[in-house]
């Protein structure tokens, strides 16, 4: 442990922030670390973390609560970009439409039930995603290949549309077809990372519609944190079963490849 790590002490138990802000541009001295200029990223720019070791700033260092298990802990950061796209709108009492049930998608939507919202709706492709979703207490699943999202939706807001759009699955595709539901005055938020550009009727579903757009990435340090250590220790989420394989770092292979199959939730390495 370096010289300079403040208040941490050997032996305490941390969960990392894996955006590393430089700390001295604009954003960083305004309480926008999160989107640094010159951000480096823990297995981009650094060493990944898949490993016995591993370092990393202290800056990036949160400490655990001690009712947090490491299970839960290593949760922390997808969590908290759930925490971050839900904190974008005002759900209580709103209608909120998640697109994609992978384990953040799935944490979205936790995030916006707990928030207050009075209906959440989640859309994928997955069956298997979709009942995990339904398992962790969204209101309604939709299968996206199964059903026409938009006409869903119209009966179920009886033609009013969703309040809250949270797109995450990262298809570009998908953009246009998830701002549909949007009423006119409703929150678009987007998290998902297209691999190209995206092809948008902004004029019909944006514009006319005065919808507020957001961009999210990664967590607010540490708001998001704060937020998402508070949600955990409520005793109200438990978010334990969305975790739904475990490995040894020598499963490595194994690990990914259930990963990329997009048929579960999280899936953590323990060591």
């Amino acid at each position: 442990m370096g010289k300079n790590a403040g208040h941490f002490k050997k032996g305490d138990r941390v969960a990392a922030e894996t955006h590393i802000p430089c700390g001295h541009c604009f954003q960083c001295t305004t309480g926008l670390q999160h989107v640094c200029r010159d951000m480096k990223i823990v297995g981009v720019h650094t060493d990944g973390a898949f490993s016995d070791y591993s370092v990393l700033p202290a800056v990036c260092a949160w400490k655990l609560d001690p009712a947090i298990s490491y299970e839960i802990g290593s949760t922390m950061e997808p969590f908290g970009i759930g925490v971050h796209a839900v904190s974008k709108t005002k759900p209580a009492g709103k209608k909120v439409m998640v697109y994609g049930c992978g384990p953040i998608g799935i944490y979205a939507q936790m995030v916006a039930k707990f928030s207050g919202a009075e209906c959440v709706i989640g859309v994928d492709v997955s069956k298997e995603r979709l009942a995990l979703a339904k398992k962790m207490g969204t209101d309604v699943v939709l299968n996206a290949k199964e059903v026409s999202v938009a006409d869903e939706v119209n009966k179920i807001t009886k033609g009013f549309g969703v309040d809250i759009v949270i797109e995450l699955t990262g298809n570009k595709n998908v953009v246009n077809d998830a701002s549909k539901p949007l009423r006119r005055g409703g929150d678009m938020v987007l998290v998902g990372l297209y691999s190209g550009a995206v092809e948008w009727d902004l004029v019909n579903n944006v514009i006319y519609k005065e919808a507020n757009v957001y961009g999210v990435t990664g967590r607010i340090m540490w708001d998001s944190w704060w937020t998402a250590q508070g949600i955990l220790l409520s005793g109200k989420v438990d978010v334990t079963p969305v975790i739904t394989h475990t490995f040894a770092l020598d499963e490595y292979d194994k690990a990914i490849q259930t990963a990329e199959s997009a048929s579960g939730g999280k899936v953590v390495f323990k060591f």
